[in-house]
């Protein structure tokens, strides 16, 4: 499984956030034979939902897809390190490896701010970050120099 491949398609996600005016982060989440089986952006303005961040949307809909809450044999693809709202779906849902592209000053719960994959939750997924990273990075800076 290439996971570049799946971080552009999270990019174009993300790139579609940012056309709507939402903080730009994509996220996609494959099946062990890599069908994309959810795809989430973040919607929050959109939805008026605070929980709307592109990870659960796209765990939402590919629970929805398979007919489970777990998503034992599924990778996650996001263009940004997960919140700890996030990271907790990522436990809650099984999901066994989390890719990500840039890193989260500020919420970060793979390691830049605390790593909740770490704590004895009874399940810790393998993490892998920076894939793509300089492409998420600059996508989230060219938004937010858009807006000062």
């Amino acid at each position: 499984m290439d996971f570049r491949v799946y971080m552009r398609m999270a990019l174009k996600l993300a790139a579609e956030s940012a056309a709507a005016g939402e903080v730009p982060v994509g996220c996609v989440i494959a099946d062990c034979a890599g069908t994309v089986i959810g795809e989430g952006r973040n919607r929050r303005e959109e939805c008026s939902d605070a929980v709307a961040h592109a990870e659960i949307e796209a765990i939402r809909q590919a629970c929805a897809r398979i007919g489970s809450w777990r998503l034992s044999d599924c990778t996650l693809f996001v263009t940004l390190e997960p919140c700890p709202m996030c990271a907790g779906a990522v436990i809650n849902a099984r999901i066994p490896r989390l890719v990500y592209g840039a890193k989260e000053a500020a919420t970060g719960s793979c390691g830049s701010v605390i790593n909740l994959f770490e704590e004895r939750y009874g399940h810790r997924p393998a993490i892998y970050g920076g894939v793509l990273s300089e492409e998420c990075e600059e996508l989230m800076r060219n938004f937010f120099q858009k807006l000062r």
